[in-house]
């Protein structure tokens, strides 16, 4: 029986979720214990990532021809670009100033997640990309809610030094709708390579582990 673009994503959600101990940083942040060094770690990793990522978005879109799928690209770099602009507050409650930023040399483990996007960006079908990426941002929304609750509980954070993962953490409905339309369009037209993408979306999962676990390697 053919599935639906709605079935085929939420099994992919299912089968992609990491393991609950995949992330060993995250439950030391929801409990107050690491420290503000290791957040400002978090945020100039992320300095990185962010643009790293949008790029590569981009390139997503511009390599499709079809619409719905350039269409969850084009706002996902879109989120990128906002993200980018509240990071800067969560950065500078942490202590990173503009010399700090310019000074840094970035963590290969935790810069090894972007570097798989970007290959993705270059390498695969930009459809199998959508459901490998989808799967993985299920997750990553549910760390950032408990980054953000912790920020604000046990740091005292303000909420614009919040904001960067309030943004990721709230759901969205609309990426939701264009990531479901981006499958179903390339499922009528030429299908997915569940296989392939599933095997992508591991390795984002990988990597991401990575990315927590180099950060708490510091603490």
């Amino acid at each position: 029986m053919t599935r639906t673009a709605t079935e085929l994503l939420e099994t992919a959600a299912r089968t992609l979720a990491p393991d609950p101990h995949a992330n060993p940083l995250v439950p030391l942040i929801a409990r107050g214990e690491a420290s503000r060094d290791v957040l400002a770690t978090l945020a100039l990793e992320q300095q990185w990532v962010i643009p790293a990522d949008r790029t590569a978005f981009l390139h997503l879109a511009q390599r499709t021809d079809e619409p719905d799928v350039a269409a969850f690209f084009e706002m996902l770099a879109e989120g990128e670009t906002l993200a980018g602009q509240r990071l800067e507050s969560f950065a500078a409650a942490c202590g990173v100033d503009e010399a700090r930023s310019r000074a840094y040399d970035p963590l290969p483990g935790c810069q090894a997640y972007p570097a798989c996007i970007a290959w993705l960006a270059l390498n695969v079908s930009p459809a199998d990309a959508v459901v490998a990426i989808t799967a993985n941002f299920s997750a990553w929304g549910g760390y950032c809610a408990t980054i953000a609750e912790s920020l604000r509980t046990h740091y005292g954070f303000k909420p614009d030094d919040c904001a960067f993962f309030d943004f990721f953490a709230e759901p969205s409905p609309e990426l939701d709708r264009k990531a479901t339309a981006a499958v179903q369009a390339s499922l009528d037209m030429r299908g997915i390579d569940e296989e392939q993408a599933y095997r992508y979306g591991r390795l984002l999962q990988s990597y991401e582990s990575l990315f927590w676990t180099t950060l708490q390697q510091l603490t």
